[in-house]
């Protein structure tokens, strides 16, 4: 694993631990502003990737202010190549209900099926996020109650709230309009969402400069 801290960026005063999954959705507009951890594909990789991270910043004493997940999704009801924050995470691959849990809850953790995010980026859309292991496509999107899929953010939620951290994520939708045939269809749009994605961090940098977005200022943050 890289140092951990090269992954943490100053914003405004804010000390930003950027997340993403691939190589592939980190293009050439997102390369000139951040160097994000790069995880792995899923929630367990993500899961992994994210809490070495944050374990190693803390035992440094460098835990950042905020975790800022980011990367593509798919959606069959949102604009395509548009980017959004996510409202509530969920984790479409919980399903404990023939122990009389709800679907989405995990047994005995004190965590409603969707999660709200509480922070948010003025003048970037919301909409709710699932997070699975699977490729969604076509009829697939019938059993999900979100707006839009993803393989990561959930788990990197989990992992920012092990160390009481925020998390903020934003996703540009890659795919859904048209069922999946192959790896292209993800990747055709991709140099779009990362230009998308990049607009969207400009905006959470002004919402800091300009006091509309605010976080719990840690000591001995990642910069000091």
């Amino acid at each position: 694993m890289t140092e951990p801290s090269r992954h943490v960026a100053l914003i405004e005063g804010v000390e930003v631990l950027f997340v993403m999954a691939t190589e592939q959705e980190y293009g050439a507009h997102l390369r000139r502003r951040i160097d994000p951890l790069i995880t792995g594909v899923g929630p367990v990789e993500a899961a992994v990737a994210t809490t070495a991270a944050l374990a190693a910043l803390d035992a440094a004493g460098r835990l950042p202010d905020l975790v800022l997940c980011l990367g593509s999704a798919g959606s069959r009801r949102l604009e395509h190549a548009a980017v959004y924050q996510a409202s509530s995470v969920s984790y479409r691959d919980m399903d404990a209900s023939l122990l009389g849990f709800p679907r989405g809850c995990t047994p005995f953790l004190d965590e409603p099926a969707a999660v709200p995010i509480a922070h948010r980026i003025p003048g970037v859309p919301a909409a709710s996020l699932s997070t699975g292991g699977d490729i969604v496509s076509g009829a697939a999107y019938d059993a999900i109650d979100a707006d839009m899929v993803d393989m990561e953010t959930y788990a990197v939620l989990r992992a920012a709230r092990c160390f009481d951290l925020p998390l903020i994520g934003l996703r540009g939708i890659s795919d859904g309009r048209d069922d999946l045939t192959g790896l292209h269809d993800w990747t055709e749009y991709l140099h779009v969402v990362d230009e998308r994605l990049a607009g969207a961090l400009d905006l959470f940098a002004q919402a800091l400069a300009s006091g509309a977005l605010s976080f719990r200022r840690r000591a001995g943050g990642a910069g000091a």
